[in-house]
């Protein structure tokens, strides 16, 4: 895992808007400098010299740069050099190649995979396992895009098959190599519902944070990855049972085996995060 605060709420700040860097820094736990999606192209050189000159915290701070092979590409990291910033989020990764081409444009930095592309879910194994790669997240929008559809979602907001394959897919690329995972950005601002739901799933799921679009989301997000105080106690009691038992045993009615244990010491390991 990156030495960074990895969420559990990142939040993406337009690059080309620096009057918004603090208060995006101060209001989540993790700030995404975004010199892709969120700067319309002729904004980039603007952007790229606030990011230049900015002096947030490197420990909180992540530049998403534009996806190798772009001119953007090379810009961004000539931007990124004269920073003391030291992670950052590669737009687009496709393939370890990608990985190691932010490399060795920046030397020793910390990589976090953005997998939004059809080629970068499929080859999401073999990316989460690159030199360098501190966490993998994935994009519902540009892989739908990638694919030549329309949508991610259906008309009652749920992801559609191809982007829950996808989720799933990186998730347990990351899982399986050991890295943290980040969960997509919930776009539809005013359903603080929707928003709460989709973040419970991703802690039960195992994503280790969610990104959001805008400040007012960050809350709902660190209520979901923060556990209540019953559920932290539950967990503590299972664990003290276990402590008398050999192997599987019954507890208030339920089998209990290392899975399960392993799940309350999650739950624990994120009361001590929060």
């Amino acid at each position: 895992m990156s030495a960074i605060a990895l969420g559990p709420a990142l939040l993406f700040c337009p690059a080309d808007r620096p009057e918004r860097y603090g208060k995006a820094a101060d209001r989540s736990d993790t700030v995404i400098l975004d010199l892709e999606d969120a700067v319309a192209p002729d904004a980039k050189p603007s952007a790229r010299a606030a990011l230049a000159g900015s002096a947030l915290s490197p420990d909180r701070t992540v530049v998403r740069l534009n996806a190798v092979g772009t001119p953007d590409f090379t810009l961004d990291c000539e931007a990124v050099r004269r920073t003391a910033y030291r992670t950052v989020m590669l737009a687009k990764t496709e393939s370890p190649d990608d990985v190691a081409a932010v490399r060795e444009a920046l030397g020793d930095v910390d990589v976090i995979a953005l997998c939004e592309t059809a080629r970068g879910v499929v080859n999401a194994v073999g990316i989460a396992r690159a030199d360098g790669v501190t966490a993998l997240m994935w994009g519902a929008e540009d892989l739908v895009a990638s694919l030549g559809g329309t949508s991610s979602r259906t008309s009652t907001g749920t992801y559609r098959a191809v982007a829950l394959q996808a989720r799933s897919q990186v998730l347990l690329a990351a899982g399986a190599a050991g890295v943290g995972c980040i969960d997509a950005v919930y776009v539809d601002i005013a359903d603080t519902g929707g928003l709460a739901a989709e973040a419970d799933d991703a802690v039960a799921s195992g994503f280790s944070a969610k990104a959001c679009i805008h400040p007012g989301q960050v809350a709902a997000v660190r209520a979901a990855f923060a556990p209540g105080d019953d559920e932290v106690e539950r967990a503590r009691a299972l664990l003290a049972a276990a402590e008398h038992e050999r192997g599987v045993f019954t507890y208030e009615g339920r089998m209990v085996d290392e899975p399960v244990l392993r799940h309350a010491r999650s739950v624990l390991g994120r009361a001590q995060r929060d």
